[in-house]
């Protein structure tokens, strides 16, 4: 065990029946960081979460806190807080009660008091102590769960999609919290979430999963900026993902015969790949070597505009480009030429699974 993870899990594995829901995953989460676990519904980021908490039982591999297989242990003696979807607040209870149901037996009367009014001030909401659940709007409701988690002072707080259920102005209001009072307590939050854009503004450590396995762990920045499969690349956030077939050890030709340059040294001749690039990292390339094609569409994003692009040749291919809203850009019908920069252009080798 790394004294710089909160935690590791082992060969990870949870079936259901013949279902894999978790396939022998290893996982390191850095202490006191975020951590974000991101994928399709269904790759099993919820149910590896819920294995973390002791909330399933792993049908094989292990978990580990500072060397010690936790496995077997029950919720409560793992260190961890859970924060859930659903608030799951006790309607009938008080917003203080629902905070100090934890320390229940743990603490004085007088402490608990004193504990919730801190974890009051910490999460925004002071002075809302003696409001019921109903009271409180989604935000505040959600604010009370995340109080009530940190209240019996976990190493590690687990997160099952807090956000989702809020107003989109409020989710992020409230992500931007969530980072802040992570960096001041300095404890371990591991955040499931299927909002990619909420993934890359909050972690640390991204970690995205398909089909129960991990797909690529990394920075954010590295994540983003250097996916490890084409499944990555379309998966957090838009990209380009162009057919081709390798010409030599420094150009590729798309599907439809137009030929790029690339970095295509390690894959042989006449190979089959596909081309990752995003849409913000197309530029226009008028007078050079690049593609050609015409815009069939362009939608205003406020801070940019998206341009669809059809390029030459048969079959076609449709390339998206982000140019920012304030600079001059072509309008549908224009024809035009774009440079792929080869820094930028990430090959991926045609396996049998088309999405890896």
């Amino acid at each position: 065990m790394s004294a710089a993870s909160a935690f590791e899990a082992r060969g990870l594995t949870k079936r259901f029946g013949a279902a894999v829901a978790v396939d022998n995953v290893d996982l390191a989460a850095p202490e006191g960081r975020f951590t974000c676990l991101v994928g399709p519904s269904g790759c099993g980021k919820t149910t590896l979460l819920r294995l973390l908490m002791g909330l399933e039982p792993p049908t094989a591999g292990r978990i580990e806190i500072n060397g010690q297989d936790v496995s077997a242990l029950p919720p409560a003696r793992r260190g961890m807080g859970m924060v859930f979807q659903s608030y799951a607040l006790f309607p009938n209870m008080r917003v203080a009660d629902n905070i100090a149901f934890g320390m229940t037996g743990r603490l004085a009367a007088g402490e608990r008091a004193r504990r919730v009014e801190a974890l009051l001030e910490t999460v925004g909401l002071p002075g809302l102590a003696a409001r019921f659940p109903a009271q409180l709007s989604g935000g505040q409701q959600q604010r009370v769960a995340i109080a009530r988690a940190l209240a019996v002072e976990p190493r590690i707080l687990l997160l099952d999609e807090p956000l989702a259920a809020l107003d989109p102005q409020i989710r992020e209001q409230l992500r931007g919290e969530l980072k802040a009072l992570q960096r001041r307590l300095g404890v371990t939050m591991v955040m499931v979430t299927h909002d990619q854009a909420e993934a890359l503004a909050v972690a640390d450590l991204i970690v995205v999963m398909r089909d129960g396995r991990i797909e690529q762990a990394g920075s954010p920045e590295t994540v983003y900026e250097q996916p490890a499969s084409p499944f990555v690349a379309a998966f957090l956030g838009a990209a380009n993902l162009l057919r081709g077939e390798v010409v030599d050890g420094e150009s590729l030709r798309l599907a439809g015969g137009q030929r790029i340059p690339a970095d295509t040294a390690a894959l042989a001749p006449g190979a089959r790949v596909t081309a990752a690039i995003r849409p913000e990292w197309v530029r226009s390339a008028p007078g050079a070597a690049g593609v050609e094609g015409r815009v069939v569409d362009a939608v205003f994003g406020g801070a940019s505009v998206r341009l669809d692009v059809r390029l030459d040749g048969e079959p076609a291919e449709t390339l998206l480009v982000d140019v920012p809203a304030d600079a001059e850009r072509p309008s549908p019908g224009d024809r035009v030429r774009l440079d792929l920069p080869v820094q930028h252009l990430r090959v991926f080798a045609v396996t049998a699974d088309p999405g890896s």
